[in-house]
This record gives C-alpha cells, sequence and structure tokens, in this order.
C-alpha cells in the first residue's frame, strides 16, 4: 500500500525556473554588440596637430600614422624605424587595400620628417594619403 503517493509526485517535478532562454537571448545581444561596433583605430601617441580651416573629415582611414615633436615615426602604439616604414605600411595596405593612409604629424615636427614618411608610403604603393588636423571650430 502506497501512502502519499501525492508527495512524491510532487517531489519530483521541477519547480526551477529555466534560464536557458535568457541565457541564449544574452549571447545573442552579446555577439550583436561585438559585431556592430566600430572600432576606433588610434596611433597611441598624443600629437599636437596643426590648425586648418579647410580641414575635412575622412572615414576610410584605415592607416594611421604618427609623427611627434622629437620626428620619431609611430604606428599602431609602437615607434617604427624609418628603415622599416615602407615595410610596415605595405604589409597594413594589403590587409585593407581600400584604406587611405593617414598622417598624424606634429605641429613641431619638421616637414623633412613629414617628407619621409610621404615617401615611404608612396613606395608601399599607396597613393591615397592625408594629412590629419585640427579643425578651427575644435
Amino acid at each position: 500500500m502506497r501512502r502519499f503517493a501525492w508527495n512524491e509526485a510532487e517531489d519530483s517535478a521541477d519547480t526551477g525556473i529555466d534560464v536557458t532562454p535568457m541565457l541564449d537571448v544574452v549571447f545573442i545581444l552579446l555577439i550583436f554588440f561585438l559585431v556592430t561596433a566600430s572600432f576606433v583605430r588610434e596611433t597611441g601617441i598624443e600629437v599636437n596637430r596643426p590648425e586648418a580651416t579647410t580641414a575635412e573629415s575622412r572615414e576610410d582611414a584605415a592607416i594611421l600614422v604618427a609623427i611627434d615633436a622629437s620626428n620619431r615615426i609611430w604606428i599602431d602604439q609602437r615607434q617604427v624605424d624609418p628603415a622599416a616604414l615602407t615595410a610596415n605600411v605595405s604589409r597594413l595596405h594589403a590587409e585593407n587595400p581600400r584604406g587611405t593612409v593617414v598622417i598624424q604629424s606634429d605641429a613641431a615636427a619638421t616637414t623633412d620628417a613629414l617628407v619621409r614618411v610621404m615617401d615611404a608610403t608612396r613606395r608601399a604603393g599607396v597613393s591615397d594619403i592625408a594629412l590629419a588636423t585640427q579643425g578651427s571650430g575644435q
């Protein structure tokens, strides 16, 4: 004879909340935000760009090259030897052939350093070069 049969049925029933659908939604949202996030590329150093009244915004910058006040060249937060600049720009340009090279030259940098960077960029096969300036309204 079975006594308290209703208690056995009650104990075997799952009374917890199933969180699997909620976790699925959270993971889908996480993937969505990772895919749609725009990542800003920086050169890794602070450059005092010269001011220009005719400055235009460029959204297709793929390679950012910075020249600091001491005429040192920086790409992706690391200092680059001027002799290796052509190889670095060529490698980055191969990753994104449609991108523009933007040179951020410090106002105190020499014109000679700027021209050397532009020459190395053209030797790497990139003809779309832009100079970063600070607009007068900023």
